[in-house]
């Protein structure tokens, strides 16, 4: 641990902010180098009807990462997306939590490498709605994906693909 400590829900108080506030990670980047570290496991958390919810499944783990679901009703999913900082305005059909991130939506997996590679500080990022050529949807992609980064102030671009 570096000389920073982990951040906890108590600063949150402390500052008067209202979404979780996002440990310092030590997570790896998935896929790395042969000889690295694998991914931390992940649990997907998504309606059980969802088929693009299992479809992304499908694509996370042809890609090396380690995934359990939980299948939640559709009123506790809500629930579990804002107790975990996940905005309406990010909100998709399915939330991961990877490591100490969370990961919601359907993310490439380009960008989830690079949030366990670079570990920054945030709660997780997001690819707010369902967008038809994401991993696990139907249709062809027809403009870059935005996925943006969530937990320490308004959400920003954390990277385009």
């Amino acid at each position: 641990m570096n000389g920073l400590g982990r951040f906890s829900g108590t600063l949150g108080l402390v500052l008067g902010l209202t979404l979780p506030l996002a440990p310092l990670h030590r997570a790896v980047a998935a896929d790395a180098p042969a000889g690295a570290a694998k991914p931390p496991p992940a649990v997907v958390y998504k309606d059980a009807a969802c088929g693009c919810c299992r479809g992304y499944v499908s694509y996370l783990r042809r890609h090396g990462f380690q995934v359990k679901t939980v299948n939640l009703p559709y009123k506790r999913l809500r629930l579990y997306k804002r107790e975990n900082g996940v905005s309406p305005a990010l909100a998709s059909c399915h939330t991961m939590k990877i490591g100490d991130y969370v990961v919601e939506g359907h993310v490439p997996v380009a960008a989830v490498r690079k949030l366990l590679a670079e570990h920054p500080l945030v709660c997780g990022i997001a690819l707010p709605g369902m967008w038809a050529g994401s991993p696990g949807m139907d249709g062809r992609k027809a403009a870059p994906f935005k996925i943006y980064s969530f937990g320490w102030g308004p959400p920003r671009i954390f990277m385009t693909e």
